[in-house]
């Protein structure tokens, strides 16, 4: 009897530690959902992937970051099979460009405005169709991934290094050249007053803030064709010999002069003419500080022939864009190491 009684209570005992840890589960236990329940939860747990829209900022080649992914993600959208990387490469400035030439009304530079925004929206909502390649045929891989390419194959490029080892082609023609609304010391309307819009443009500004600074700068040699710098360098080879020749002048092809970029400044100091004391007049030393403020650099800077094979020359101007000039400025680098810098 006694024996039934201890066995009992601890049979009480055992099935009420049970219950405890059994409570004890269902405590811990999550609810049950419903169906249209646990599909609410998984949904909320997704990440949202917004689909690309096209920036609103300006950008240009080497620019970096999300308005950058989502061009060339829309650029793919478009049929170019471009990485988005969040890089604005040479591919990326191709497809660009590609784009702006099979466009009406839109300058071809490869920087990507506003123009090319509303245009890339038409395409996007199937108003217009574009095929990859009817504008500019894609440039070799030499010329976008390795660098060495001795043709520039994008001439219509802002940011296009044209040097002794990147040449233009002989029929490039920029299509948007005008003449900048500035002082020349002749009267003729002559070839070299004009250059592409987007330089001309800032020309104006810059001469605009030279003259607020009490100086006077004149515009002496813009835009030159193949067939004019053919001549020039023709010229100079028989009165200096081709050596001497070739350390101040550009073969056809190789002047920046034909990208309609550049334009020679000198002032009345100088007696309008190109030489290297202009860099000692007050305007030569103003446009050493301030040029980038307008988009230019003195492209053949001093102490750096090595680099640019040319000499000296405080005149030359050549467009890139206040970013780049500023950055180029700030880092007292040659356009040939800039672009090596960015490419690498």
């Amino acid at each position: 009897m006694f024996n039934n009684k201890i066995l009992t209570l601890y049979s009480y005992a055992f099935l009420s530690c049970l219950l405890v840890l059994v409570a004890c589960d269902d405590t811990n236990r999550a609810p049950d959902l419903t169906e249209d329940e646990s599909v609410t939860t998984n949904e909320s747990q997704e990440q949202v992937v917004e689909d690309p829209t096209l920036p609103e900022s300006v950008l240009q080649k080497w620019d970096q970051g999300e308005d950058v992914e989502n061009v060339q993600q829309i650029l793919n959208k478009l049929s170019y099979k471009v990485e988005s990387l969040g890089t604005f490469d040479e591919y990326t400035t191709w497809a660009i460009t590609d784009i702006q030439l099979q466009a009406e009304n839109i300058v071809p530079t490869g920087i990507y405005n506003e123009e090319t925004r509303k245009f890339m929206e038409t395409l996007l909502d199937e108003e217009n169709s574009i095929t990859p390649e009817e504008g500019l045929a894609l440039p070799s891989d030499a010329y976008l991934y390795e660098h060495d390419s001795e043709t520039v194959e994008n001439p219509y490029d802002v940011l296009a290094l044209v040097n002794k080892e990147h040449a233009l082609p002989g029929d490039y023609t920029p299509e948007d050249l005008v003449i900048p609304n500035v002082r020349y010391p002749f009267t003729d309307d002559l070839p070299k007053k004009q250059l592409r819009k987007i330089a001309a443009d800032a020309l104006e500004e810059l001469f605009a803030a030279s003259d607020e600074a009490g100086l006077e700068l004149y515009a002496q040699s813009g835009y030159r064709s193949y067939d004019r710098q053919e001549s020039i360098f023709t010229s100079n080879v028989e009165q200096h010999g081709e050596e001497e020749a070739n350390n101040f002048s550009a073969r056809p092809g190789q002047s920046e002069h034909q990208s309609g970029l550049t334009m020679d400044v000198t002032s009345p100091s100088v007696e309008f003419q190109l030489n290297i004391s202009f860099g000692e007049t007050p305007e030569g030393t103003w446009l050493t500080d301030h040029a980038h403020e307008h988009g230019f650099i003195v492209r053949y800077p001093e102490d750096k022939e090595d680099i640019t094979q040319y000499q000296y020359e405080p005149w030359h101007l050549r467009y890139v864009g206040v970013k780049v000039a500023t950055e180029i400025y700030e880092e007292q680098l040659t356009f040939e190491e800039y672009m090596e810098q960015k490419s690498n």
